[in-house]
């Protein structure tokens, strides 16, 4: 069964039909059509032999005049030999079917597998091989622009992932946030900040502890006002604290964070303002609630 990483990755280009191209125009330096248009294809890709090919993603660019190109996208994070084998019969098969130029794209998180899908597939009829068109973090493009942030938040995920160190990328990636809606915003700052390296995660949690972002104040937002709402209900005194006291708390809670009576002692008895909204940045960043004291 897929994992959830791989289904992700392959929603990114579903939700950007664009970032396809894109990718192949900048990461990969393909001379990529002009289009108008650009569709999601059916991802089967069976020929007369029964078995099953599905490829992870397929998308064409059209003009009135017709498809332009096919792109086939694959995200793979382990080796598997038989992508090998089906991996032509994708090309061919979608080749044949749009009747235009179609290339083959892989998206490979780690380096080293990078290095394994990119090798030389020989057919076995003279001549005939198929070099994948592979993109490994490092060649991932590094959005540090928070307009192109902003005008491509699944590009700028990629990028915060790969390159989340380089000066500017947290910062642009932080400014897409803003154009997203809450249930998008919430799963791509997720998925994110699970694949930070330490040092850029420390940096990520000095931003939100600035409150800078519009974002931010969202993701926190629906949690200060229940726990608030909360605190009024029960007529508890100092009310934003013990709003984002709770907020604390239900940010670690909806991540499935094992909060112990001991941190919900210190949490809920805090009536440091400011301390508090250092700890409900921190709650979206942390895998233990020891961390949150850190």
């Amino acid at each position: 069964m897929p994992s959830y990483e791989h289904e992700f990755l392959i929603e990114l280009f579903r939700e950007d039909l664009e970032l396809a191209p894109e990718l192949l125009r900048s990461a990969l330096g393909v001379d990529v059509p002009d289009h108008t248009e650009t569709l999601l294809e059916s991802c089967d890709l069976a020929d007369i032999d029964p078995t099953e090919y599905r490829a992870d993603v397929t998308v064409s660019l059209r003009t009135r005049e017709g498809v332009k190109m096919a792109i086939i996208v694959e995200v793979q994070r382990g080796r598997d030999g038989y992508k090998r084998l089906s991996w032509p019969v994708y090309v061919t098969t979608l080749r044949a079917r749009l009747g235009c130029p179609t290339v083959l794209m892989v998206l490979c998180p780690e380096r080293s597998i990078a290095e394994w899908c990119a090798q030389t597939i020989t057919i076995g009829h003279p001549g005939m091989v198929l070099n994948p068109l592979v993109i490994g973090p490092d060649r991932i493009p590094v959005v540090a622009d928070p307009v192109q942030a902003t005008q491509h938040p699944e590009l700028a995920v990629l990028s915060a992932c790969a390159h989340g160190e380089e000066p500017g990328v947290l910062d642009a990636f932080g400014h897409a946030l803003d154009a997203l809606d809450s249930e998008k915003l919430t799963i791509y700052h997720d998925y994110v900040v699970g694949h930070l390296s330490d040092l850029a995660r420390r940096h990520w949690e000095k931003l939100m502890a600035t409150r800078t972002y519009e974002w931010q104040s969202d993701i926190a937002r629906k949690y200060v006002a229940e726990g608030e709402a909360r605190g009024e209900a029960r007529g508890e005194a100092r009310g934003e604290a013990k709003g984002l006291a709770e907020a604390v708390l239900m940010v670690l809670d909806n991540r499935g964070v094992p909060v112990s009576e001991a941190t919900r002692e210190r949490v809920t008895s805090c009536a440091d303002l400011e301390q508090l909204q250092v700890w409900v940045g921190r709650a979206g960043l942390v895998n233990t609630d020891d961390e949150l004291f850190t």
